[in-house]
């Protein structure tokens, strides 16, 4: 069996990673340690996609200029946004769109 080359492995990471990263992320209320617990699993992922090890003082920086890779954090909360922006444009009979203005 033949090793994929990097690219492959980033479009992987792209399609399936990123999709699971980001899934059920529309009404999260992302804290502090959640931000770093992503964050952490997505330089882990990237790490392995290139063959660095923790021990190779590579900083996170780097691995993501190598990639190409955005913050996982910072693409969850754009993509947070973008919903709400898609929601606020729905008809106000909507049921989500009811939900998102419902006050108690």
């Amino acid at each position: 069996m033949s090793k994929m080359n990097e690219e492959t492995k980033l479009r992987i990471h792209n399609i399936t990673a990123k999709a699971a990263f980001k899934f059920g992320s529309e009404a999260w209320l992302l804290k502090k340690r959640e931000e770093q617990r992503l964050e952490a699993a997505q330089m882990k992922f990237l790490r392995y996609l290139l063959g660095i090890t923790k021990f190779d003082t590579e900083k996170n920086q780097c691995i993501r200029e190598k990639t190409g890779a955005q913050n996982i954090v910072k693409e969850i909360k754009q993509y947070q946004k973008n919903w709400l922006q898609h929601v606020q444009r729905m008809d106000t009979n909507r049921l989500l769109r009811q939900a998102l203005k419902y006050r108690p």
